[in-house]
């Protein structure tokens, strides 16, 4: 998905929370993928929990997924601003500049589901996702 959106994390009760918002707000469930779908779940992970889900309202994309940290998101930390390139490059140049004076939670690297990807807080508090889909 290319360029910023919302990331919400949510401490167990994200399909809850996602059924709220589309209820409500009038928005549209893009599936709700769960840790059993991944080929990185493990025994200690909750099978339910939510890995990745979307929600459209509007013109307006929301992601959100469970927290699988060993502490909880609390308020104030629990949205980041996800931002999407087809350029791996771009990806690592873009992450590596806002890293620096900053906090990198999951350094850029390859997953299962993207080319790229990694986390950081900013050097000003805020939370960043990097991700670079894997060509079709």
């Amino acid at each position: 998905m290319l360029g910023v959106n919302p990331y919400i994390t949510f401490n167990g009760n994200c399909e809850e929370a996602i059924n709220f918002y589309a209820d409500n707000l009038g928005g549209t469930i893009q599936g709700f993928h769960r840790v059993s779908d991944s080929p990185m779940a493990s025994e200690d992970m909750d099978p339910n929990k939510i890995f990745h889900t979307t929600l459209i309202i509007g013109d307006t994309t929301i992601m959100a997924s469970d927290s699988f940290g060993p502490q909880g998101p609390t308020v104030g930390n629990n949205i980041s601003l996800a931002i999407g390139t087809n350029e791996p490059e771009a990806a690592d140049e873009m992450f590596n500049k806002m890293a620096e004076g900053g906090t990198v939670i999951m350094p850029m690297g390859e997953t299962y589901w993207a080319a790229r990807f990694g986390m950081l807080t900013d050097k000003f508090g805020i939370n960043w996702m990097f991700n670079c889909e894997k060509p079709h």
